[in-house]
């Protein structure tokens, strides 16, 4: 009885998660059409085309740099897991993984799906890759606190520019105090807390050096998938980079907590909150470019990715 109703409980979420990423993508298209009604296509364009050649190559930059950050999440975990796998298999799994999720959405469970395909493979077990995928999720989640609680110090007024859609007020001593709770994890590591136990699922707690290369890819990756849009703005009206990696911290986190698939029309919408004081055309020319990097390139190539390895894995069985 308990499994069924367990069973129903997660037919359920599959279920109720879709639904809700589709609302909010509907709400935000809507409201978003009611922000750019006033823009032209001629006026899009003509943004695109004054982005830099210099530019561009930086963000390419950006983008490779935020895409090796995000292999290094996997390759962390697998140091944490005590596991040795091939560099070259952990950065295509992980690339394919996040390439995905990016753009499907549900990112831990769609993540889960290609990791699990592709370590089980290389000989991991279910739990050691609910592990890595959790571990992966709280690399992120960490960068995000370390970034927010320096941006929130440095940068306060950045809520300022998202009154009325956050649902919280931060502020300075917001700041502090993810930092604080940052500091904390840290000190549990240096004393070397005991592992939780969950019936058969145990959490190790991470060692030190394994933390502090979480607190250098996390914040870095992010960083990096900020530089993207900072460099495709122009520089009239630019806030500055401090700014606009704020924006994106509360953007991006808005369009994951959406569910809504590539975070399409959220994303936007928070972007063009976040930045009333520069032409919106730029603005939307920026997240173009965003999007097509970060986004749309990696989702194809790891279409072509995910057909060679089960192409191999077919080779395989038939050998």
């Amino acid at each position: 009885m308990q499994n069924a109703i367990q069973k129903g409980e997660e037919s359920l979420s599959k279920k109720i998660w879709p639904l809700i990423g589709l609302a909010a993508v509907a709400v935000s298209i809507w409201l978003l059409y009611h922000e750019l009604r006033g823009i032209s296509f001629a006026e899009l364009e003509r943004s695109l085309s004054a982005i830099r050649g210099r530019h561009w190559a930086l963000a390419v930059g950006c983008t490779l740099v935020a895409y090796a950050a995000l292999a290094g999440y996997d390759h962390i975990a697998l140091m944490h897991l005590r596991r040795r796998v091939s560099w070259v298999f952990v950065t295509l799994a992980s690339f394919t993984a996040y390439a995905l999720s990016h753009n499907i959405g549900a990112s831990v469970f769609s993540g889960a799906v290609v990791r699990y395909r592709a370590y089980s493979s290389r000989g991991l077990t279910g739990s050691e890759i609910g592990v890595l995928v959790a571990f992966c999720s709280f690399t992120f989640a960490l960068g995000t606190l370390l970034l927010a609680g320096l941006v929130l110090v440095f940068e306060p007024e950045v809520t300022e520019r998202f009154v009325g859609l956050l649902p919280v007020e931060a502020s300075a001593a917001t700041g502090f105090l993810l930092l604080a709770f940052v500091a904390l994890y840290v000190a549990g590591s240096w004393l070397g807390l005991k592992p939780l136990k969950l019936g058969r699922f145990e959490l190790q707690y991470p060692r030190l050096p394994i933390v502090a290369r979480q607190l250098l890819i996390g914040p870095l990756e992010i960083a990096a998938a900020a530089g993207i849009v900072y460099f495709a703005l122009p520089a009239v009206g630019n806030p500055g980079y401090p700014m606009v990696l704020g924006i994106f911290l509360v953007s991006f986190s808005i369009a994951l907590i959406s569910h809504a698939p590539g975070g399409i029309g959220v994303l936007e919408l928070a972007f063009l909150t976040g930045l009333p004081d520069m032409d919106q055309a730029d603005v939307l020319a920026a997240l173009i470019v965003f999007r097509l990097l970060y986004l749309i390139i990696p989702f194809v190539l790891s279409l072509f990715t995910i057909l060679l390895f089960e192409r191999a894995q077919y080779g395989r069985k038939d050998g």
